[in-house]
Formats: structure tokens, sequence, C-alpha cells
């Protein structure tokens, strides 16, 4: 299985020599392993057990991109970005490089890192012209997102699977895990801001928002797809359910709003739900699905446990081993990674909100912006701008890894010298509670 899974992996990252679509090479790989689970498990049954249980969690995950990129196409379409856009004024590339990543950084920590990606993808097509500027603005979306998703409970899967199960508490992490993300994205920004790409001339956006012009009523489809977005944690919170059940109940009440303000009007077609839903991007939701399902059945052969125990007996140092997660998990799904990690160790080796948890929740958050695979919100990237597993390697994988490397120095040296955010949050009440 590890074979066909190498296989598979070298068949996504030479896409463009080999000629085949990644999506399909996903599928193909998922398909396989599980072939070989079914051979390889006890019985049949068990097996199909195991798919079926992996297949819940990864179609969470897949109903929930597909109906964020609903959400956001339909605003687009009404030019709802329009609202942002203009008001991102500056046309310097080192300055809208440090805007861009500071506001996905912020959108992210609210958000979830990937419906931030989608979001903020979505806006760069609005603001640049497709260029290799616009790519390099992309990739600093993979890194802020990832970083702003790691240090708040709701904002990235994985923070999101500890604080669930007890492992972190949503203050404790919020203040210790702040700085080093912040330090995350400040170094990889600060480099990237020498190099020739964006350091070179302004590029032309003149022609690019000439050509917008806000559909009717765009301002209140852009206030009610954000708020769609914006809700999901609060109906998660409120309800119990899934995320993805948020994002569906935001894309229902979309639908009916947008059916309804273009009642009778022929010629608008285009900005209702069908027409939106016919230009997502689903080859890369099924190569989402690919990869999921893939890791999945590495995880349900015992893989990933065998990998997780082989870094206990080999590193005895607990900073190191989370460490070494998080670059594992540029390579490998992060959550199977952290699903994994949390079966190994329980609550009695270390007790919630201990250094092993919250380094756990800063590398497997971050560690996977060193390659364009090993995150959410570089797979939605990788697939919205047609961005190549090489190009991705050679422009931004060293910002990224001197990022991680610099926010673990900086959580080391936070825990040193008892730095914090001020605890005067404590004081919101439903960060208090937890």
């Amino acid at each position: 299985m590890a074979l066909l899974f190498g296989i598979g992996y070298v068949g996504i990252i030479f896409e463009e020599s080999l000629a085949f679509n990644k999506s399909g090479v996903g599928l193909l790989m998922a398909v396989s392993l599980w072939v070989v689970r079914s051979i390889g498990a006890p019985s049949t049954d068990i097996a199909v057990s195991e798919l079926q249980h992996a297949s819940a969690e990864v179609s969470e995950i897949v109903f929930f991109l597909l109906g964020a990129m609903t959400i956001v196409e339909i605003v687009d379409s009404h030019q709802g970005f329009k609202l942002v856009t203009d008001n991102i004024t500056t046309r310097k590339p080192r300055t809208l490089l440090w805007v861009v990543g500071i506001v996905t950084f912020c959108l992210s920590s609210v958000l979830d890192n990937l419906t931030s990606t989608i979001v903020m993808v979505s806006l760069l097509r609005k603001l640049v012209p497709s260029s290799e500027f616009r790519k390099i603005l992309g990739a600093v979306v993979v890194i802020a997102a990832n970083a702003g998703g790691a240090w708040t409970p709701i904002g990235d899967v994985t923070t999101t699977m500890l604080w669930i199960h007890g492992q972190i508490s949503t203050l404790e992490t919020m203040k210790t895990l702040f700085i080093p993300s912040a330090v995350s994205l400040a170094v990889p920004l600060a480099l990237m801001s020498l190099t020739s790409e964006v350091s070179g001339k302004a590029p032309d956006t003149s022609n690019v928002m000439a050509s917008e012009q806000m559909a009717p009523r765009g301002k209140l489809v852009f206030s009610v797809g954000i708020g769609a977005l914006v809700f999901v944690p609060v109906f998660k919170a409120l309800t119990g359910l899934p995320p993805y059940m948020g994002i569906l109940l935001g894309l229902g009440v979309l639908w009916v709003l947008t059916d309804a303000i273009h009642y009778g009007e022929s010629e608008r077609q285009k900005l209702k739900v069908p027409q939106a839903l016919s230009r997502i991007d689903t080859q890369g939701a099924l190569f989402f699905l690919g990869i999921l399902l893939s890791v999945s059945s590495l995880e349900a052969a015992g893989i990933l446990r065998e990998l997780a125990n082989y870094l206990d007996a080999h590193i005895p140092n607990v900073e190191l081993i989370a460490s070494s997660i998080g670059v594992v998990s540029a390579i490998i799904d992060n959550v199977p990674l952290v699903a994994a990690t949390m079966g190994m160790y329980d609550l009695t080796s270390f007790p919630k909100d201990s250094e092993f948890w919250q380094l756990i929740a800063y590398c497997a958050g971050t560690g996977g912006s060193m390659l364009v695979i090993g995150s959410a919100a570089g797979v939605a990237f990788m697939g919205m701008e047609k961005v190549d597993f090489f190009w991705y390697l050679r422009k931004v994988s060293g910002f990224a890894f001197a990022g991680y490397a610099a926010g673990i120095a900086a959580y080391l040296a936070v825990q040193n010298l008892h730095i914090s955010l001020p605890t005067t949050v404590a004081q919101v009440p439903f960060l208090s509670g937890s």
C-alpha cells in the first residue's frame, strides 16, 4: 500500500510531464489502495466498515468544499467582491503581499483555512491579472490561512479535533499560539518581499477592475454570502452538528434569496445557483476526495499508526516528535496524522494544554504549508489557480519552512519567557467557559 501511495503521489507531482490529470490519478490511487486494503483486511466486512467510516469523514469535507465554493461563486457572479477589492487601494507589490497575508491570517482565524483560501484566491482574481505575481500572492494566502487557522480552535480542522477531544482549551491555545502563528507568517512575508517577483514593478490592474460592474442587489448577496460563511462555526457551536451542515444551510438560504431577487428576470439566469454550480471547480473537489480517501486507507491499514510509533520509539524529545509530525503533515494529510497522535498519546501521558498538545496544534496546522498538497488550503489553491507541485516547491517551500521553524523557536521562547496575549480576552463570554 505504501508503494501504491508512492506511485500515485509521483503521478500527482509529475502531472505536467505525464499529461495525466491529478484528479484522475488521485481517484485511481484511492480505489486501488482500498482494493488492496479489502484483500489484506481480516474480512471484507471489516474493510467495508472502515471504508464507510472513512467516506463519512471525507464526504463531510467534500460537501463543505462544494458548498463554500458555490457560495463564493454566487457572490463573485454578483461582483460582490468589488466591495473588498475597491478598498485595497495599494498597487505596490510588496505592500499588496503584506495586506493579502494579514487579511487572510485574520480571516482564517474566524473562518476555517479552506474557506478563507477559496475567498481570498477569488479576490486575487479580481485584483491582479493572471501572472507569476498572482501565483506568489496565492501561495501567501495558503501560508497565511494555515498560520491563521492554527491559533484558534475553529480555524483549522486539526485544532478543532484537539479542542473537541479535550486536548486543548480555547483561551490557552489562543494565548500561547498567537505569537508563533504570527511569526510563521511574518518570516515568509519578509523573505518573499525581497524576491524579484515582488520587488519588480506594480502589476497593471486597471483592465481587471474596469470591466467589473456590481450586479443589482450585489451588496445584499455579498452580505448574506459572507454572513453564511462566518455563521458556520456559530452553527456548529449552537447545534453540535458538523460544519458542512452549516455551509449547506448558508447555501440553501442564498439559493432561495437569489431565486427571489431575480424572479422573472430571464436575462439574469447566470446569477442564480444552477449556473454557479456549473462554474465551480468540481475536478478540484474530486482530487480532494481521492487524496483523502487514499490517506484514510493508510490509516485503516495501520500504516500511519506504525509511523507514529516509529517516531515515538526513535525520537525521545516531545518537541522533536511534534516538529516531525508537522514536517510529515506536509506530505500526508494532517487530519489522520493528528488522529493517530491522539490515539498514541492520551491525556494521562500529556495533560490538557500541555506543551506537547499545543505544539501538535501549531505544527500540524502550519507544517502543511511546506508542500502545496500538504493542506486543504494548498489543494484548493492548486485546483483554483492550476499551480503545479514543482512550481510551489521551487518558489515557496523554502520560505514556508523558514516560517515553520521560526514559529517553533518563537513558541519555545514564549514558553521559557512566559510571554502570552493579555488575559483580558478571558472576559469574552464564549471563551471563558471552555
